[in-house]
């Protein structure tokens, strides 16, 4: 009886979710051909390692900047599209304090400011790093959280507070003409090129068997990363505010009427929210070595495939979905040329929400 009943759920599954078929077809056949290339020696068990390291790495980017817009979406009910924006400028802020610290007395002030956009304070002349300005890194990263929240702050109370009993579809709107206001005053502070920020040697280990190597950037993101996504789990299971986040994910009627009070919960939101934000932005750049004006626009858009993967508005989603979408990016490097990883990334997001419309977490909530 077990067996038939089995049998029975096997097969009114298939006629319902074809696609699901499909899809676990297609994961084994890839999962063999992986084998295969591995065993015939085309693809390096060194080069399939370094996928997935980068793979990893950007998840933890995804994940610790999908987390701020997840929690947005679950509490006050909107996609915010500045999102990316945010990023940008706390990133901006936190580089242009790195560089005065590591510079000051020996470089222009007004050129370590611009973040060697112009004049003398190039990469090479500041020689910026974890390893040789330690304490610049710190300070950079606490001024990109200072900044990113108190933007956070001004925006919500200049642009979101007066329309947050209007449609969802106003605030959107809204929020995009807040990215492009921000995005295009960076433009104009900072310029349009892309400049190096990091210089000098950076040590790093080499994963013993296999010699994959990691270096003191991608060490410092993955753990600074780590014990901030540790920290929201323990906010959001442990204490009285994350309780009442919970609470207003769920019915934020019912949470106002039993005495919650929605208004310090709605700026906790935006404080936790932007304080992850500016530090994504932060160290995202530590680790690419880069920084423009519209990497967090660009980065936006895996942001939101990693949380409408993982389900919108749950927080685990954002951190699960952003290392499926950065797994699957790299990795797929396998097989495809490098110009197409963002659309593998997509392809991912929108199978996984054919299978499960909801997302892996299945729908709004913090937790």
């Amino acid at each position: 009886m077990a067996i038939a009943e089995t049998y029975s759920r096997g097969r009114n599954y298939l006629a319902e979710q074809p696609l699901g078929l499909l899809v676990a077809v297609v994961c084994v056949i890839l999962l063999l051909d992986l084998v295969r290339k591995l065993l015939d020696g085309s693809l390096s068990a060194l080069s399939l390692g370094i996928f997935v390291k980068e793979g990893l790495i950007l998840g933890l980017e995804l994940g610790l900047a999908g987390v701020g817009l997840s929690m947005t979406y679950s509490i006050l009910g909107f996609a915010n599209f500045a999102h990316g924006d945010y990023i940008s400028t706390g990133a901006f802020a936190g580089w242009a304090t790195t560089y005065v610290v590591a510079g000051f007395g020996a470089l222009p002030l007004g050129d370590l400011v611009l973040v060697g956009v112009s004049g003398d304070a190039t990469a090479g002349d500041v020689g910026v790093s974890v390893v040789s300005t330690p304490l610049a890194v710190v300070a950079g990263l606490v001024v990109a959280v200072g900044v990113a929240i108190v933007l956070s702050l001004v925006l919500d109370r200049v642009a979101y507070k007066p329309m947050r009993n209007q449609e969802g579809i106003a605030l959107l709107i809204a929020s995009i003409g807040v990215a492009l206001a921000l995005r295009y005053l960076l433009a104009f502070v900072f310029g349009t090129s892309a400049p190096g920020v990091t210089g000098g040697e950076v040590p790093g280990v080499t994963v013993p068997g296999i010699g994959i190597q990691i270096n003191a950037h991608e060490a410092t993101l993955a753990v600074c990363t780590v014990v901030l996504l540790a920290g929201v789990h323990v906010l959001l299971q442990y204490t009285k505010l994350g309780t009442a986040m919970r609470a207003m994910a769920d019915n934020r009627d019912l949470a106002r009427v039993t005495g919650i009070p929605t208004e310090r919960v709605v700026r906790m939101t935006w404080i936790i929210g932007g304080g992850l934000t500016g530090a994504a932005g932060y160290l995202v750049t530590l680790e690419t070595g880069t920084i423009s004006f519209d990497f967090g626009w660009t980065l936006l858009l895996l942001i939101f495939a990693a949380v409408i993967l993982g389900g919108i508005g749950s927080v685990y989603g954002a951190m699960f979905g952003g290392l499926v979408i950065g797994l699957a990016s790299q990795v797929s490097l396998v097989w495809i040329p490098s110009d197409f990883t963002t659309a593998v990334a997509f392809a991912v997001m929108i199978v996984v929400l054919v299978v499960k419309p909801s997302g892996l977490f299945s729908g709004v909530t913090t937790t």
